[in-house]
């Protein structure tokens, strides 16, 4: 059996102590605390220290009335008169005693946790990050980011989530990812944000399944059933493109995410249009074929987000190295 006293309840027998009454017994203590004002603490140890209420005063700036009604608080908080006046001053009471030495080390570790800033190690960090991207995105890069945590920050850990730009506000503004990789941000935006490179549009086949020559001609292209990944599922940015030609295309399939495509793919006379980066990711793993698309499709630029708030360095540098590696250079878009 065990008794609990809290604050001024009366005793209370429990058979034996849970978790859930040692989390019953924090919360309470918490409230107590959050009843103090810890300006409090700083007119103790300045009473401490100068053992008058006049020269506390002083030193705080204060009026020697205010100190004193801060004493009466500290008494009654304490339950104890702490310094009790003397001829040779204020003198304190073994409680004050007792008191001075936590007070002076609490005191130290609030004026620690405000002024000094903990260097980013990411050797020891244990920090968890969240990501927001778009599938096409997390194909290309994701693995690179994942790789190099585990090699040079193997306790952080990391969160890829399904982000677009016109998700990625709220996402931020619920507190979801830390940053996100978007394609052109919506205007005006209240995140930082960095231009990281461009990207374009390529094809991917099966090849030998279409009996096609590469490059595609405009014919070949249009002959080939298409496989169409769209948020909306309904169309996309080849579809405007061809409606400015005056031709269309036929969509077999559609999908919401490019990480689908290799099976809708391999041996089949289809054809996918997608980003770039995406292709060559995904023709990596499944043997499937690169080329250009044989429409003029623009390229558009690739940015990296984040709040205000943040800035993790280390950790932008390594997203902004992931997708330097896979996104196209600038003198390759132009043959696209």
């Amino acid at each position: 059996m065990m008794i609990v006293t809290v604050g001024e309840s009366k005793r209370v027998d429990f058979l034996p102590i849970s978790g859930k009454l040692i989390v019953w017994i924090i919360k309470i203590t918490m409230v107590d605390m959050s009843r103090l004002d810890f300006n409090l603490a700083t007119v103790f140890l300045a009473l401490w220290e100068e053992r008058s209420v006049s020269k506390a005063a002083r030193r705080l700036s204060l009026s020697q009335s205010a100190v004193s009604a801060a004493l009466a608080r500290l008494r009654e908080a304490a339950g104890d008169p702490l310094f009790v006046r003397t001829r040779e001053g204020m003198q304190p009471t073994q409680r004050a005693l007792a008191m001075a030495e936590p007070m002076q080390s609490g005191a130290m570790l609030i004026h620690s946790a405000f002024s000094a800033r903990t260097a980013f190690d990411p050797a020891t960090s244990r920090q968890h990050f969240s990501l927001g991207m778009s599938d096409d995105f997390q194909i290309a890069a994701g693995p690179l980011i994942a790789r190099r945590l585990a090699q040079e920050a193997p306790g952080i850990t990391v969160t890829f989530r399904q982000a677009n730009r016109h998700r990625v506000e709220a996402l931020f503004e619920a507190g979801e990812i830390d940053f996100a990789v978007i394609a052109q941000p919506t205007q005006p935006s209240t995140l930082q944000q960095q231009e990281i490179g461009q990207s374009a549009y390529a094809c991917l086949l099966d090849q030998q399944a279409c009996h096609v020559p590469i490059p595609l001609t405009l014919e070949d292209y249009l002959a080939l059933p298409h496989i169409l990944v769209s948020f909306s599922g309904r169309d996309g940015i080849v579809d405007h493109v061809l409606k400015k030609l005056r031709r269309t295309r036929r969509v077999q399939s559609a999908l919401t995410h490019f990480s689908s495509l290799p099976p809708f793919l391999t041996g089949t006379r289809a054809v996918s249009t997608l980003p770039v980066h995406a292709a060559r990711s995904l023709a990596a793993i499944s043997g499937l074929t690169v080329c250009a698309a044989p429409i003029p499709l623009p390229s558009y630029t690739v940015f990296l987000l984040w709040q205000r708030t943040a800035d993790t360095l280390w950790m932008r540098q390594l997203i902004r190295d992931a997708f330097q590696q896979v996104l196209p250079e600038p003198e390759t878009l132009s043959l696209l």
